[in-house]
């Protein structure tokens, strides 16, 4: 099947906004969502999304003239609200007429909103309960992503099927929302598409894709995987307001775990402070990452996966993985 005539028509808000074919966005994952990967989903009609984390400037404006050099196509910036430097990295999107930027990891600081539209560009926001969806677009979000729990890396508190039963019908007819977590087929896809989602983004179905840079063995614990492998993460100091992340069970999530303990006595010293504490954490992610993804460390790296992951079994082109999206989402709005 190669024309998706009921899904592109349920689409089309969110295509049109995104500037893409389909209403598909790939999950900013760290030292995965780079030039490669991005660039082969937005030119296979998706939207790619670079993964900034905890990139300084010098990397993000080397990053993204790369994908610029290899697709001509639309693609947003993933920020993180708590990094050092984040007005800096805005104005490297903005050197480069980025037109999607993504704030992720918590409330956008004062005068962020302002700055990435001023310059231009399109603003979303994720959004893990009502009552901040609708203080995020009165604040000046122009689009949402409801990302449930069953996600991969940072998460919230409640399900996908929750949230998009909560806010979709408050806000979509007015709003563009997209829906992530969990999804891991086309059938849901449409579902969420039905309930008024503007789109869909997922992460965990691109990550193992043939152009995706991550180790070999890296992709491998993805194919062996199960739903129950991806496991949250535990908070142990409720003074450290630390952000749950899913991730495959393994020696690294245990790493975690000592690390928090580790932080949390630096608190009680006062050798550093909360800020700095959460800095911290977000290091050890990033380095943990690093690890699994670039250096095949499966043991002790981070191998950060949505409960999705049993739905992963081979490499395969982004193409195709969207094609298929595409054609089992049509496939299930014709049997309705």
């Amino acid at each position: 099947m190669t024309s998706y005539p009921k899904t592109d028509a349920l689409m089309q808000r969110g295509a049109q906004f995104l500037g893409s074919e389909t209403a598909i966005l790939c999950g900013a994952m760290s030292w995965v969502s780079e030039r490669n990967l991005v660039s082969a989903i937005s030119n296979a009609g998706g939207f790619g999304v670079i993964a900034c984390g905890a990139m300084t400037t010098d990397l993000l404006d080397a990053e993204i003239a790369a994908t610029k050099a290899l697709t001509d196509k639309p693609f947003g910036v993933n920020l993180i609200t708590m990094h050092p430097d984040l007005f800096d990295l805005i104005d490297i999107c903005a050197k480069h007429e980025v037109g999607h930027v993504v704030l992720a990891g918590g409330l956008p600081p004062k005068g962020s909103v302002d700055a990435i539209k001023e310059k231009g560009a399109k603003l979303i926001c994720f959004a893990p309960m009502l009552a901040l969806a609708k203080k995020l677009l009165r604040s000046g979000a122009d689009a949402l992503v409801i990302e449930g729990s069953e996600a991969g890396g940072h998460i919230g508190p409640v399900s996908t099927s929750v949230l998009a039963q909560e806010i979709l019908p408050e806000l979509s007819e007015e709003n563009l929302i997209f829906v992530a977590g969990g999804i891991g087929r086309g059938d849901m896809i449409a579902s969420y598409l039905e309930m008024g989602a503007a789109g869909v983004q997922l992460g965990t179905r691109f990550a193992c894709a043939t152009e995706s840079i991550a180790h070999p063995d890296f992709k491998k614990a993805f194919f062996r995987a199960g739903a129950r492998d991806a496991v949250a993460s535990v908070q142990l100091d409720p003074r450290l307001p630390v952000i749950p992340v899913r991730a495959l069970k393994n020696k690294g999530t245990e790493e975690f775990t000592a690390k928090q303990r580790e932080v949390g006595l630096l608190l009680d010293q006062g050798s550093v402070d909360m800020n700095e504490a959460q800095l911290r954490i977000e290091h050890y992610w990033a380095g943990a990452l690093r690890r699994a993804v670039i250096d095949g460390d499966v043991e002790n790296g981070s191998l950060m996966a949505g409960q999705s992951v049993g739905m992963v079994k081979q490499e395969e082109p982004v193409a195709d993985i969207i094609a298929t999206l595409m054609a089992e989402s049509e496939a299930a709005l014709e049997r309705r």
